[in-house]
């Protein structure tokens, strides 16, 4: 068996500006255009035999943990609500089987209901009617306004040749029907029947903004409580009530974003229903298991991933971009099958720039009004958990040989 390792060469045509009001047909022509200056880079990879033992064993591991009861249809939508268990949590609900051929965009993976979308198309997660897709491997993703903060992202990030190399390519503005878009790539496009993995990044995912209210609201403590009676101290026991920061803390601290700077949010195996609900997945232990899982002991996928993985965190650190801008919500997409792999850091939605005078390494602990957040925080500890399962696949390997 042989893999191609792959990285998409953004296409050198510039990304448009302003908003265009052109027809579906002209913007289908643009894109094949775009779309024919792209290019795979490929280099040869082989799994040996012993990978592919070890790929069968753990296959039939998964197969028990996520075997699925066939799926009850709805119309023309297909609904699957199995019975699955994860490493994280035991009581993980999977929604929406179906074949993944969409978007990259931060959680769960859903099937639309329209006619119109491309067949397998799915979203990982956010609301189902912001995301658009079209026949033309693009994704348009509603905004705002034309001065929101993901366009504005896109379009400084699009004048970084290196860094345009770890984002999805960008297509620019479109408004139809006096709604705006942004036009991506469709990261998914390309791929067969692959695993997927979404990962945010970040030890913070909330805007400073978003906590400055100090008002005791009663609604987020009894948000709290349902979670974890003994959660609040006796001060907030007492007043029934809490902040919204505290409310946020409370809430990062039950994954893995608090102290790794990054949580699995979603996955999806081969021919698998997608995974939710793995927020909770935060020990060591449970995120190495989950990791073994989605890449099946495919030595050469963990190798590529790495070196794709350390490339993004150094372009991240040499970037101006991430330099002078906070970055809140983003997650880092994988995507891999048989002959290709691919990561990419998504969803800039609620990325902030600096204060002049201010400036993060997004690796230092958050206080209030420093504006750090974590983003290379939580790549080191990701390349950290990856390198210690790839480690743990050289032993096993070893073992194999003897």
């Amino acid at each position: 068996m042989t893999m191609t390792s792959t990285v998409l060469q953004r296409p050198t045509a510039t990304a448009t500006t302003t908003v265009e009001k052109q027809a579906a047909k002209a913007t289908a022509t643009t894109a094949r255009k775009s779309r024919s200056t792209m290019a795979w880079s490929h280099e040869k990879l082989r799994f040996s035999c012993i990978d592919n033992i070890g790929l069968k064993q753990l296959w039939k591991l998964i197969a028990l943990d996520t075997a699925t009861p066939p799926a009850e249809k709805s119309g023309n939508v297909e609904h699957q609500q199995p019975k699955a268990t994860s490493n994280c949590n035991n009581n993980t609900n999977t929604e929406n089987a179906l074949e993944l051929s969409a978007p990259a965009t931060p959680l769960l993976l859903e099937q639309q209901q329209t006619q119109s979308k491309p067949h397998g198309w799915m979203q990982l997660s956010g609301h189902p009617e912001s995301i658009v897709p079209t026949s033309s491997g693009i994704v348009r993703k509603r905004i705002a306004g034309i001065e929101d903060s993901e366009v504005l992202a896109y379009q400084q990030i699009s004048q970084e040749p290196k860094t345009s190399q770890i984002v999805p390519a960008y297509f620019g503005l479109r408004e139809l029907q006096g709604q705006h878009y942004i036009e991506l790539q469709d990261l998914l496009a390309g791929f067969k029947d692959p695993c997927v993995m979404d990962i945010k990044l970040g030890s913070r995912t909330f805007l400073e903004s978003e906590v400055s209210n100090q008002t005791l609201r009663p609604d987020l403590y009894q948000k709290m409580i349902a979670v974890d009676a003994s959660a609040p101290t006796s001060a907030e026991h007492e007043a029934q009530a809490v902040t919204k920061l505290r409310y946020m803390l409370f809430r990062e601290s039950l994954s893995s974003s608090h102290t790794k700077g990054f949580r699995i949010e979603a996955l999806r195996l081969r021919g698998r229903a997608p995974l939710k609900d793995l927020k909770t997945c935060r020990s060591s232990e449970q995120i190495s298991q989950t990791i073994e899982q989605f890449l099946a002991a495919r030595r050469s996928v963990q190798k590529e991933l790495l070196k794709r993985l350390k490339h993004m965190r150094l372009v991240i650190e040499q970037s101006a971009f991430f330099n002078r801008h906070e970055i809140i919500g983003s997650s880092l997409f994988i995507v891999y099958d048989d002959h290709r792999m691919g990561a990419w850091l998504i969803d800039f939605a609620k990325s902030r720039q600096l204060p002049p005078h201010l400036c993060v390494n997004h690796r230092s602990p958050w206080q209030p009004g420093n504006r750090e957040e974590g983003l290379l925080h939580g790549m080191d500890e990701l390349i950290h958990a990856f390198e210690e399962v790839y480690a743990r696949s050289s032993s096993h390997r070893s073992c194999l040989k003897i």
